[in-house]
């Protein structure tokens, strides 16, 4: 099996290498050897890591339970806590996409995909808007999933020096601007 199969809210895979999100598989059923990402420099270290499997395996988030299947036509940029299963020869590279200029503060960690398929794990159904040249989509920070266009721009509502150095409580209501061509895949924002 070199395909994933979603069946009852779990994705299945056979034997292989598999890019999986910290704490899967759910199930193995034969040997399965779980281990960490290598490299000098690997931001999304502690969201995903490498399964080898020797048998059939099922993947399920109980925290986000809506799988989506998404074919890789293009290069993919896509959150990495948000991804639940790849083939690991896909992955291109990781970094952080930082939010705020020069601050950590509300930085996303981004896994790169350049072929293949993969599948992502939401709270939330996931929708997909395609963007044509020079059109602009604006989603919230916890909204985004995945997207094929160049890296977002950030937009907030004015933020003090003060609140940069010694961070509130309650972040401001960060936003994305993403703009076409491209696609970009959201799920649905928090209420609160």
């Amino acid at each position: 099996m070199n395909d994933a199969t979603i069946e009852n809210g779990f994705a299945k895979v056979g034997s292989g290498t598999w890019l999986v999100c910290a704490g899967q598989p759910t199930a193995a059923l034969g040997d399965c050897v779980p281990s960490s990402l290598r490299g000098w420099i690997v931001p999304d270290r502690s969201k995903l890591h490498l399964v080898k499997l020797e048998g059939e395996a099922s993947c399920s988030c109980a925290e986000r339970p809506f799988l989506t299947q998404v074919t890789c036509a293009a290069p993919m940029t896509v959150v990495s806590e948000k991804l639940l299963l790849a083939p690991v020869e896909a992955r291109s590279g990781s970094r952080v996409l930082r939010v705020i200029p020069f601050s950590f503060r509300s930085a996303i960690c981004v896994t790169e995909f350049a072929s293949q398929w993969l599948i992502l794990a939401t709270r939330s159904r996931t929708t997909r808007v395609v963007l044509k040249e020079e059109q602009l989509l604006t989603v919230r920070l916890e909204a985004a999933v995945a997207w094929t266009t160049k890296a977002p721009t950030a937009f907030c509502p004015r933020i003090s020096i003060w609140n940069i150095i010694l961070p509130k409580k309650k972040d401001p209501s960060m936003l994305l601007h993403f703009y076409g061509p491209g696609i970009v895949w959201m799920e649905g924002s928090n209420a609160s």
